[in-house]
């Protein structure tokens, strides 16, 4: 008798069409961080990381620029995962894929469906924005999971779940003060959502009250801290006000930003999915997310916030116009709109790609910014980052050992004796952190810096008699020195301006020891 030939699998297509609306946001998820893993390891340490790394040397319940959680997960990093480029990266990655996850997970507790989950997904997953932000280790890729978490837990407790959910929320929002201060932002913007619709009465709950507590609870030690440390983030928030180096927006100027930074292909799908919030019956009960939406866009260009401040809250945006997609094309008869939209919208970000995650060799990518630049006219976030060759993500990611072996050639040319008390001073945390992470491996002690952190852990015990400059013009130099030698040069053609200085060696200072001058080199901004 002949044995029945075996059944093949059915696979890819319709194996695809059978998938849940979970399952087709898993897979959108999955997909994500695949992307963000085989790109992990690409180009250098952003600046900004090699700062939270030396932050995690210097535990504390607060810093000048940022609240203590960054440096506690670097911390972690450091000890669990090793601080490769790619290890660093894989916490903003696995990030990134939550995000993703957790918009499928709004779309489908507002009512939406097998697509609009997906759809939903799917924005997140191509906005340029979010894309970008998942290759690198900044406060950022973690404010979408703290705002949209609380998102979540609201549009639970309106759907009738338990009102001790409070309490998460308040756990939630006390570690998101604590990840990034935009978190108040974002929390003023939903509770007045709330206030402004009927939903206001799940605000008179004993629960809410104990979630609040909760939430300041959590965040009293940085509290405290800024207070025994006079406000630091104030001061440095002031300085860059006074300073004019953020770009002030006009209101169309900023919502144009927004477009294009969250791939202009999903506004297609944002902007219904605000204005369905806002006005349609079916999402009624969730208006206040349509309010706090409006909120946050309003509030971020009276205070002349920047651009991307206000990323995190598009998820929710994505998960009402997914529903608003779905609800059009069956009411209209366009069938054809369900797949050409999620199509249209993903071929959009391959073109943008490489512009988000490194995916080009870098020469080969600076062509690519050229000709992308001259399609699509991109705002810088701060007016110094006009003068960089590539987006400020790549540029200041290269360049940085180079830098380092410069400044160690210099230092280790010196006498022994003079080298043992001679100080590395950087002109920006990046530098400072780049001095830090790559130094042990060229015998360079630890940097100091006036910027940032770096000015409250102090000059670290030199008298500043003779000091290696990074980073910092020759014309400053001279103002506190008599001799000053350039002794090696920084010139990647793809760094940020600021970091190609001459390496300069300084001797014969004006002042009579670093610490008297000290409360002159803070550099906060």
């Amino acid at each position: 008798m002949q044995a029945a030939t075996p059944a093949l699998p059915i696979w890819p297509a319709r194996r695809v069409l059978r998938l849940s609306g979970p399952e087709i946001v898993l897979v959108i998820a999955a997909s994500a961080l695949f992307v963000h893993l085989i790109t992990a390891g690409r180009y250098g340490h952003f600046g900004d990381e090699l700062y939270f790394m030396a932050c995690a040397e210097h535990l504390d319940w607060g810093y000048v620029d940022q609240p203590p959680l960054i440096a506690l997960v670097a911390w972690f990093a450091r000890h669990v995962l090793g601080t490769s480029v790619f290890a660093v990266n894989v916490i903003p990655a696995l990030a990134s894929c939550a995000t993703v996850w957790l918009t499928g997970r709004i779309a489908r507790e507002l009512g939406g469906g097998r697509f609009a989950q997906g759809l939903a997904a799917l924005c997140c997953a191509c906005a340029g924005t979010y894309i970008a932000m998942g290759h690198l280790f900044t406060m950022n890729v973690g404010e979408p999971l703290f705002w949209m978490g609380c998102a979540l837990l609201v549009v639970l407790i309106i759907s009738g779940g338990n009102m001790r959910l409070w309490l998460w929320m308040g756990l939630l929002a006390g570690l998101g003060l604590e990840n990034k201060y935009s978190m108040a932002f974002f929390a003023i913007s939903l509770l007045a959502g709330l206030l402004f619709t009927p939903e206001r009465r799940i605000l008179s709950s004993r629960w809410f009250w104990a979630g609040l507590l909760l939430a300041f609870l959590v965040f009293l030690p940085n509290l405290l801290w800024n207070v025994n440390h006079h406000w630091p983030f104030f001061e440095l928030m002031r300085n860059i006000r006074v300073s004019g180096r953020d770009p002030v927006l006009g209101p169309a100027a900023y919502v144009g930003t927004q477009i294009i930074q969250m791939n202009p292909l999903t506004a297609l799908v944002w902007i219904p999915g605000c204005l369905y919030l806002l006005f349609s019956r079916r999402l009624r009960r969730f208006r206040c997310l349509g309010f706090a939406f409006v909120f946050l866009l309003g509030l971020l260009i009276v205070l002349h916030g920047k651009d991307y401040y206000a990323a995190p809250v598009y998820p929710m945006a994505f998960a009402a116009g997914a529903i608003a997609v779905d609800d059009f094309a069956r009411r209209r008869g366009m069938g054809w709109v369900k797949p050409a939209l999620p199509a249209l919208i993903t071929a959009s970000a391959v073109a943008m790609l490489p512009a988000a995650v490194p995916v080009l060799p870098i020469d080969k990518f600076a062509g690519y910014w050229q000709g992308l630049a001259q399609v699509i006219r991109f705002q810088p976030d701060e007016k110094v980052m006009v003068e960089e060759p590539i987006p400020h993500n790549y540029s200041w990611s290269v360049g940085w050992e180079e830098m380092t072996a410069a400044t160690a050639r210099a230092y280790n040319s010196l006498p022994p004796d003079e080298r043992a008390r001679t100080a590395v001073f950087a002109g920006d945390f990046g530098a400072a952190g780049a001095i830090d992470y790559f130094g042990p491996k060229y015998g360079l002690p630890k940097a100091i810096s006036g910027n940032q952190n770096y000015w409250i852990w102090g000059p670290r015990g030199y008298s500043g008699q003779t000091m290696i400059l990074v980073s910092i013009p020759i014309a400053d130099a001279r103002r506190y020195f008599d001799e000053v030698t350039v002794v090696g040069y920084v010139n990647n053609p793809y760094a940020a301006p600021w970091e190609n200085q001459p390496i300069l060696l300084c001797r014969k200072p004006r002042f009579g020891n670093l610490s008297t001058i000290w409360p002159e080199l803070k550099n906060w901004g």
